[in-house]
């Protein structure tokens, strides 16, 4: 069957459904990496994809984003970054499939037991969420605004860029 548009499933309605071991038959969240580039060495600038508005942002969505800034960076700053996604998506979304075309009726059950079954996942985020963030040098700040640029088009909720300067010491490990 194919997939809903993102539209479908981007309110936040109702309670949150993450509890995994209730459900049979999830699907493998689609996100391979939550971190990339260069782990080792401390970045001097940090800047970071947030949301302006509370919505639910799909799993394959956020690894099309990941993918595209990742495209970028990696064309013009090879060792010089760090990219990582943010928010795991803990919500599972479910779909009620309905059978429709000629003959349907005889075919479904209408609304009965309509709670549905698990179809993915999704990140629940809040205005100012953080989802990307990519770490890298003064040099190559122009590249992570254009990569996150890119990412920002894969998304289904309008983002906003910060950027903030770390302060980088020989001690600090990266992340923290």
């Amino acid at each position: 069957m194919t997939r809903k548009p993102a539209r479908m499933y981007r309110a936040i309605e109702g309670q949150v459904f993450t509890r995994q071991e209730y459900m049979g038959g999830i699907p493998q969240c689609r996100i391979t990496q939550f971190d990339t580039g260069n782990l080792r060495e401390p970045f001097a600038f940090e800047l970071s994809l947030g949301m302006e508005e509370a919505a639910q942002v799909r799993d394959v969505a956020l690894e099309a984003a990941r993918i595209s800034a990742v495209r970028v960076m990696e064309a013009a700053a090879p060792n010089g970054y760090r990219l990582k996604v943010r928010r795991y998506p803990h919500q599972i979304l479910r779909e009620h499939k309905m059978a429709t075309g000629a003959g349907a009726d005889r075919i479904s059950d209408g609304m009965r037991g309509a709670f549905g079954k698990p179809v993915g996942h999704a990140v629940r985020g809040q205005i100012g969420a953080l989802l990307i963030t990519v770490y890298t040098s003064f040099a190559h700040i122009a590249d992570a605004k254009e990569a996150l640029r890119k990412a920002s088009h894969k998304l289904p909720v309008p983002t906003r860029l910060y950027i903030t300067e770390r302060t980088v010491s020989a001690q600090s490990v990266p992340g923290t």
